[in-house]
């Protein structure tokens, strides 16, 4: 027999990183009854806290450590002090130095699965009504709340529903609501290398024959442990997939070079779509879509992550003056200042990124040739990489009135 619905000020529909720092945030800032719900607990078969690994902007660093959040990431988290980037086979390159721009690192790479089990502990220590494992199998809408039920056949209801579930998103499929896509007819694949030698904090980002490349340091394996996300047609990606380990590593190798030293080990590859979603308007009556639910980019420039915490943290500012005063946090005035405030950055991001993979993704010679001329006049005139430096380590998050 199902239990009598409760009323909280906000229900959370997804643990991952993103709707576990918003309710951590929320929870910090505000005395906001706040439940979360997540299907999985941490392991490497959690969609949310794989053995991937995300990179952080030094603007959404900063932002963490101003929720006091950072010090639950910080571990397993490893510095990016250098971007290598080059195009195969051609000769344009470019390097980025942290230091030369006055600051310590661009940004960090972060562990999903040991960060999912540092964020899942915190959920448990705060004052957060955490549900897990569980997941939502219904939805009503109500005048002034949302209505969720649960597997384990609890209702909750909330004044302002969050959905956080993911690209696939239950709450968006569940409500009918649009979402568009862009197919860039590539997927990736994604998987842990070892090298010979430390990485020394370098991350290298390269443009090859069958899509970009990205190799991210990360704190594993005594500093010789890389992150490898690499984007390429779908019928080549089960290709790689299929080869062995060492005929994978010599056609990486060859792909990649020997900028990074020797790649000696890989771990168990595995394969992503690549396809752009994108909700034209994230809210709904009393619910608003952040992170992935919202929308989902490629991951040639790492931003996606990025994308989905100004998304949280333009929530936060707009509920926090709300919630502090007890006031409705699913009233539409609330939900329109979120969408209102987020479209600027929302669209310049989205735009850029899919410019960036037609351009970079593509062996046209024009584009060829453009791409290779932009990259060595950064090699020849360092003052053009400051802009650059700053739009992708910094938090373009507008200012609330």
């Amino acid at each position: 027999m199902k239990q009598d619905a409760e009323l909280w000020d906000l229900v959370i529909v997804g643990g991952g990183m993103t709707g576990a720092l918003l309710a951590l945030a929320l929870r910090s800032l505000t005395p906001a009854k706040i439940a979360l719900v997540e299907a999985q607990t941490v392991s490497s078969q959690h969609p949310g806290f794989d053995a991937r690994s995300i990179a952080l902007s030094r603007g959404s660093v900063e932002q963490l450590k101003r929720w006091h959040l950072w010090s639950n990431l910080a571990p397993n988290a490893t510095a990016i002090a250098d971007i290598h980037v080059s195009d195969r086979g051609h000769f344009g390159m470019t390097h980025l130095a942290a230091a030369q721009f006055g600051c310590d690192s661009f940004g960090h790479v972060l562990g999903l699965e040991d960060a999912g089990r540092q964020l899942q502990q915190a959920l448990i220590n705060a004052e957060i009504d955490f549900f897990c494992p569980d997941h939502v199998t219904a939805l009503i809408s109500h005048s002034d709340y949302q209505e969720v039920t649960l597997d384990s056949g609890r209702r909750l209801r909330g004044r302002l529903l969050v959905a956080a579930d993911g690209a696939q998103s239950f709450v968006r499929q569940s409500l009918k609501l649009e979402s568009e896509h862009i197919d860039f007819n590539q997927s990736a694949v994604i998987a842990n290398v070892i090298l010979d030698r430390p990485h020394a904090g370098r991350a290298f980002e390269r443009f090859t024959e069958h899509g970009p490349l990205a190799l991210l340091p990360m704190a594993q394996g005594d500093g010789k442990c890389m992150s490898l996300v690499w984007a390429m047609k779908a019928d080549e990606q089960a290709r790689y997939l299929a080869l062995s380990d060492g005929d994978f590593l010599h056609a990486l190798q060859g792909a990649f070079g020997y900028r990074a030293g020797k790649l000696t080990k890989v771990s168990q590859r595995h394969g992503y779509p690549l396809i752009m979603s994108v909700m034209p308007r994230p809210i709904y009556h009393r619910c608003v879509f952040v992170g992935n639910a919202a929308q989902t980019l490629h991951p040639i420039a790492g931003q996606g992550f990025n994308l989905g915490l100004r998304d949280i943290a333009t929530l936060v500012q707009v509920l926090t003056p709300v919630l502090n005063r007890g006031q409705d946090a699913g009233a539409s005035e609330v939900t329109h200042d979120y969408l209102a405030h987020r479209r600027q950055d929302r669209q310049a991001t989205l735009t850029a990124i899919e410019s960036l993979v037609r351009g970079f993704s593509n062996q046209a010679f024009p584009l060829v040739l453009g791409r290779n001329l932009g990259l060595r006049l950064l090699s020849w005139c360092p003052p053009l990489k400051r802009p650059i430096v700053s739009a992708a380590s910094g938090w373009p998050l507008r200012r609330l009135s």
